[in-house]
């Protein structure tokens, strides 16, 4: 479906028009402090901000496929398990590659390491 979507004209002229989300009223509040940003990153080339991950993607192979600098990849600093130093040797790869889909599908990020493995196990044993 994702190539289909990325190569389609139809679908992403579709996209195209769909209307962005705009909060309906500003607020007071802040936003959380403590809670770290993983739905939108900031393009480690170019400095393009609120990119949500499919963004991201799009945008660096439209603008910056030739551009060797090494880089920290957003998405995975913005992890609890990202190192925010470790700079990709080739990070088009890295994008195309590891982020084919959402981490926030697949995670419980309220959870640690041990505690998802338990979990994991055992959903893995009741299934049997």
């Amino acid at each position: 479906m994702r190539v289909h979507v990325s190569s389609c004209m139809k679908v992403q002229e579709q996209m195209a028009n769909c209307p962005k989300f705009v909060p309906v009223v500003p607020t007071s509040q802040p936003i959380p402090s403590a809670v770290p940003n993983r739905s939108t990153f900031t393009c480690p080339y170019c400095g393009a901000r609120n990119l949500d991950q499919q963004e991201l993607v799009k945008h660096c192979v439209d603008n910056h496929r030739s551009d060797p600098n090494r880089v920290v990849c957003p998405i995975c600093s913005a992890m609890p398990w990202g190192d925010p130093s470790y700079k990709s040797a080739n990070f088009l790869q890295h994008l195309l590659h590891r982020h084919k889909f959402s981490y926030d599908t697949f995670v419980d990020y309220s959870i640690d390491e041990e505690a998802a493995f338990q979990a994991a196990l055992a959903l893995s044993l009741s299934e049997n």
